[in-house]
């Protein structure tokens, strides 16, 4: 009899599990589109079109990408520690003080490149510190770290509103957020690698943060399976126990863990304060913390399945603004509740169909190894 957590072969885990959960995500979501009184055909037109159907849209679709980019790495490597990072969202507000500050002071003085690699250690450094604290309380005093970055998501909230509204805001102005960045303080557009396919990416921000992304992908596999430290960040996620009994240092491991975390998480606020609003806002995060945990499940943890989790996730937030605005029924609410079902079987849900397929699989090797066996007699 199969179990909920059959084992799958690694083709099916990362890739046909993943694409059954989507499957049915998205005939689900058509049953809602109907009651609604709306064609789910059409409206998976609408989506696909409005998404990648032209370059503006291909544009937006991977500026949301890169967001979920970062925060899905971020969910993943406390995933592989065996911690569940909720507090993306704070650690990415704070995130984003890291990157207004160096280009609040050196936008009108140096170009964008000058500015850009003190925006993006400023984003690391404020986005671990503010991961560092739960990893502390969770290492050494037993906190867990869900209560604590849930916790902390509020804490930055307010902070960044009184920073906003009592330091930060120009004088006189009446908008809670600081002041426009010059020239030196914008992160320039890929739109030309767009154009080289021969697209207009209109005003889509999709722009050179996207890069950044995906080194930290790479670096991300470096770390986590290509050092030692990787090694006892996945022992200890596996077995506490015998990552004890290895000599390896809990406490440590769980704060690095961490902190390279917050870090990632915090870097998200590079595309969104850096390379489209230019200003630091109130609630420019706008979610993605939270979409990164669906990231990172749907992924399965590894930065490759990652950046095409991220993708559809930026596929559902851009076709569902196209679905929003041409189907008279649908409203915005309705897009929030599709993602939803996305995100409730990419995640919650993602077991639901393993026992099937394990079986499945099961069956199929039996199969082959009767037929190779009489074959051989």
């Amino acid at each position: 009899m199969s179990t909920p957590y059959g084992k799958l072969p690694p083709s099916a885990e990362y890739f046909l599990l993943p694409l059954v959960n989507v499957v049915v995500a998205f005939l689900i979501s058509g049953l809602v589109v109907l009651i609604a009184g709306e064609s789910p055909l059409r409206a998976f037109e609408l989506l696909i079109k409005g998404s990648l159907g032209y370059g503006e849209g291909i544009g937006y679709t991977l500026y949301y990408a890169t967001n979920f980019i970062f925060t899905g790495l971020a969910v993943a490597v406390a995933f592989h520690c065996g911690l569940f990072n909720i507090g993306g969202e704070g650690q990415a507000y704070l995130g984003g003080l890291g990157v207004a500050l160096p280009c609040l002071w050196l936008d009108r003085f140096v170009p964008w490149y000058v500015t850009f690699p003190l925006a993006v250690a400023g984003s690391a450094a404020f986005g671990a510190l503010w991961a560092l604290i739960p990893g502390y309380l969770q290492a050494r005093r037993g906190s867990h770290v869900v209560i604590t970055t849930i916790m902390f998501n509020f804490i930055a909230s307010s902070l960044m509103v009184y920073l906003l509204v009592h330091v930060l805001k120009p004088v006189g102005a009446m908008a809670p957020q600081t002041r426009s960045f010059e020239a030196g303080g914008q992160l320039p557009t890929l739109g030309f690698l767009l154009r080289l396919l021969g697209l207009d990416p209109g005003i889509a921000p999709f722009n050179v943060s996207f890069l950044v992304a995906l080194v930290a992908c790479f670096f991300v596999w470096l770390i986590v399976w290509r050092t030692k430290f990787g090694y006892e960040l996945r022992t200890l996620g596996q077995s506490a126990k015998a990552a004890r009994y290895a000599g390896i240092h809990e406490a440590r491991i769980i704060i690095l863990t961490m902190m390279i975390s917050g870090a990632l998480a915090g870097m998200m606020a590079l595309n969104n304060v850096m390379g489209e609003q230019f200003s630091l806002q109130l609630d420019f995060v706008n979610g993605a913390g939270f979409v990164g945990i669906a990231v990172a499940l749907m992924g399965r943890s590894h930065p490759v399945g990652i950046i095409p989790a991220a993708i559809l996730f930026g596929i559902l937030y851009q076709g569902g603004a196209e679905i929003a605005f041409d189907m008279p029924n649908i409203s915005r609410d309705m897009i929030v509740v599709i993602q939803g079902l996305v995100i409730l079987f990419a995640g919650a849900l993602e077991n639901m169909f393993r026992p099937a397929l394990a079986s499945a699989f099961a069956s199929f090797g039996a199969r082959a190894s009767r037929r190779a066996t009489a074959a051989g007699e």
